[in-house]
């Protein structure tokens, strides 16, 4: 059944947003933006029948009105921001000519990515990873998304249940998390809120008429009571109400569950006039109810790092019935409630820097294409918050759960980098400890920085430490690009017959600004990870520097050739499709910007891939300079334990053996799998040439 139409009454919502906007320069540009936004919506109407331009109009005012956003910029990018994915004629450069390149910086990072030829997951990961890069450039993306996703849930109902659901695990995953992060909690509840009546229909009623019965609990009334009257005997000016958690306080965003009941269902408010004060009614509160060891947060005197978040946390137990108590001023209320985008500005007008780099860091992180999935990164920002302390004493706030490695990047990024582990209590612990709320950790530090494993990126919790991890990597894996890439480039010279001069001097700088790149590193590295095709060089130095001819024929067909002397997991990944074997001859390598691919030549695989002569190289490594880190893995089949005794008794110095073990029945095996530690590539060499020799049957996959 067809939707009645409800047209939009745009001189209402003038006038409601004049008062809003009085005072604050550049609202033409608001103003401009709403008629552009009217026009470029005409005839477009929402699931639930009002005007679509409803919906814009609605996330402008919520910035304003409910996130305390007045900025004419940014509203105006909220009511353009469906402007260029819903409408073909209009397009990012048409949003800068006209509103300027601010605003379209924002429209064009909450635009989503459009991609008809793949499915419904990968398009939303593409355009959350967008979302994520526009918001590390403008973290403003990000708060009119907030608002675009808070009016898309008040208004959810009007779509069918299987998008009520997507919608709404999209927002519990990822935008309720997010506006905690900016410090917007009554927000972040309200998405909670809606997201799980959505997503947990059954359960959400059942935990609300739980929730209904505690606000009832006669315990909790009489205590807010008593305290209401012991306040006032002390002269204490300071409200006592009583607070029941919602859903959202049931939601385990790190594990992505529901709760049936949770630890400290009821808050017990206590509002007073000034900072002073609240230490006063804290005194008057442990008096009256004695509180729980090691359960006090004093967030005033250490507000929250990046919200800002500023009260007096206490807990106890009264009759049997856990609280929480919180003590806080109005104007601690009102920036939980608005947020923390005031704080974006200092007292002079600047932009706060340390806070706009820590948030742009974090959503870096989140947009990397070799992150780890963002959805735990998410979660991780939301949990609570330990105290930690350098032995200076200096207090060190991390995440639950956070590491000592974690511990070291958030002292500072080079302690980070160098980190070999952390001394508590005096006693040493590795790098992936998880710390405790109290602890005092003193950095054990290399005098090199170390090369940490890729999967370190799965375990640490701050956005700096994934931050420092991943500029570590990206450092590692343009290394090795930009070898590749120079050695191909000079075998490609040479088999066009071009001279090696043409990469030094005042060629080489010509070739630079034919091709609009800062340097010769950037040259190499982009041509080692498949981003310039070698052909489009040769092009160039055969028009600008040989008159439009090469002196040799053009090759096709072979390969250029590179040896490694590095098995670096971050830059060198072998394939598990054919387990190709780093000691032979037979590998072909595919260049990426995540580095090299390594298949065997013979590769089924392979073959599927559609690739030209200038995305893969024929690749070895130099045995000898190669080392090899961790403990390698062989399977014997067939062999008995005589048999095995004597292969073992045979196999050159080089195999080092660490563990022998018969797999399945001891009396009886299946086989043996050998833990062996090579020195490097020509140790393994030999190792395996011993056994080939052997004539047994064997598995191995080089572990790197």
């Amino acid at each position: 059944m067809q939707k009645k139409q409800i047209p939009f009454d745009t001189a209402r919502y003038r006038a409601q947003m004049e008062p809003i906007l009085a005072g604050h320069a550049k609202t033409e540009i608001f103003w401009d933006a709403l008629e552009f936004a009217e026009r470029a919506h005409h005839g477009q109407w929402r699931k639930a029948g009002d005007a679509y331009i409803l919906h814009p109009c609605s996330v402008a005012r919520i910035l304003a009105e409910e996130m305390g956003i007045v900025n004419p910029e940014i509203m105006a990018a909220a009511l353009l921001h469906d402007t260029i994915e819903d409408v073909p004629e209009v397009t990012d450069e048409v949003i800068g000519r006209r509103f300027g390149a601010y605003v379209q910086a924002i429209v064009e990072g909450c635009t989503k990515i459009s991609h008809e030829s793949v499915d419904r997951h990968l398009s939303a990961h593409l355009t959350h990873r967008k979302l994520f890069s526009g918001a590390s450039l403008r973290p403003e993306v990000m708060l009119v998304k907030l608002a675009d996703r808070l009016h898309n849930l008040r208004t959810l109902y009007a779509l069918p249940k299987k998008k009520r659901q997507q919608v709404a695990d999209e927002t519990l995953n990822i935008y309720a998390p997010l506006s905690s992060l900016f410090g917007f909690f009554d927000i972040k509840r309200e998405m909670y809120n809606l997201a799980i009546s959505f997503r947990y229909k059954r359960r959400s009623d059942l935990i609300n008429a739980h929730t209904k019965e505690l606000r009832d609990n006669p315990v909790a009334n009489t205590l807010v009571e008593t305290l209401r009257q012991k306040m006032s005997e002390m002269g204490l000016d300071c409200e006592v109400n009583l607070r029941v958690k919602d859903l959202w306080a049931y939601y385990d965003s790190r594990n992505h569950i529901l709760l049936d009941r949770i630890e400290f269902p009821i808050e017990i408010h206590l509002v007073t006039t000034d900072t002073d004060s609240c230490y006063r009614v804290l005194g008057v509160l442990h008096a009256t109810c004695q509180p729980l060891p090691r359960t006090i947060r004093d967030f005033i005197a250490n507000p929250k790092k990046l919200t800002g978040y500023r009260s007096l946390h206490s807990r106890a137990v009264v009759g049997g019935l856990p609280l929480l108590f919180k003590i806080r001023t109005r104007e601690m209320i009102q920036c939980a409630q608005r947020g923390n985008w005031q704080n974006w500005l200092s007292n002079d007008g600047a932009l706060n820097l340390e806070f706009m780099k820590e948030i742009q860091e974090f959503f870096n992180v989140l947009g990397a294409a070799d992150a780890p999935g963002y959805q735990n990164v998410i979660a991780a920002n939301e949990s609570k918050e330990i105290y930690t302390y350098t032995p200076r004493g200096d207090i060190i706030r991390l995440p639950y759960k956070a590491t000592v490695l974690d511990f070291a990047f958030q002292v500072h990024s080079e302690l980070g980098r160098a980190c070999q582990g952390g001394l508590i209590r005096n006693k040493m612990y590795p790098i992936d400890q998880v710390l405790r709320d109290g602890d005092i950790v003193k950095i054990v530090r290399a005098e090199q920085p170390i090369q940490f494993p890729q999967e370190t990126l799965g375990w640490v919790r701050t956005s700096t430490a994934r931050a420092g991890l991943a500029e570590d990597f990206r450092i590692r894996r343009r290394k090795v690009t930009k070898e590749i890439g120079y050695t191909m480039l000079r075998q490609e010279l040479h088999r066009y017959g071009f001279s090696p001069d043409m990469l030094e001097g005042d060629s080489r700088e010509a070739l630079l600004r034919a091709l609009d790149l800062p340097d010769f590193d950037e040259m190499c590295g982009r041509i080692g990870e498949g981003k310039i095709h070698l052909i489009t060089i040769m092009e160039l130095i055969r028009d600008d520097f040989y008159g439009g001819a090469a002196p040799l024929v053009t090759p096709t067909g072979g390969f250029n050739s590179v040896k490694l002397s590095t098995l670096d997991p971050v830059c060198v990944k072998l394939s598990s499709c054919c387990k190709p074997d780093p000691t032979g001859h037979d590998n072909l390598a595919l260049l990426t910007e995540r580095g090299v691919s390594v298949h065997q030549k013979r590769c089924q695989q392979l073959r599927t891939i559609s690739f030209q002569r200038d995305d893969a190289v024929d690749i070895s490594w130099k045995l000898k300079e190669t080392p090899v880190e961790k403990m390698q893995e062989l399977h014997l089949r067939g062999l008995s334990r005589l048999e095995v005794l004597r292969l073992i008794a045979y196999a050159p110095e080089a195999l080092r053996l660490h563990t022998l073990q018969a797999v399945g029945d001891e009396a009886n095996p299946d086989g043996w799998r050998l833990l062996f530690q090579p020195t490097d590539l020509l140790a393994l060499q030999r190792v395996l040439r011993h056994f080939r020799r052997s004539g047994y049957s064997f598995d191995f996959f080089l572990q790197c």
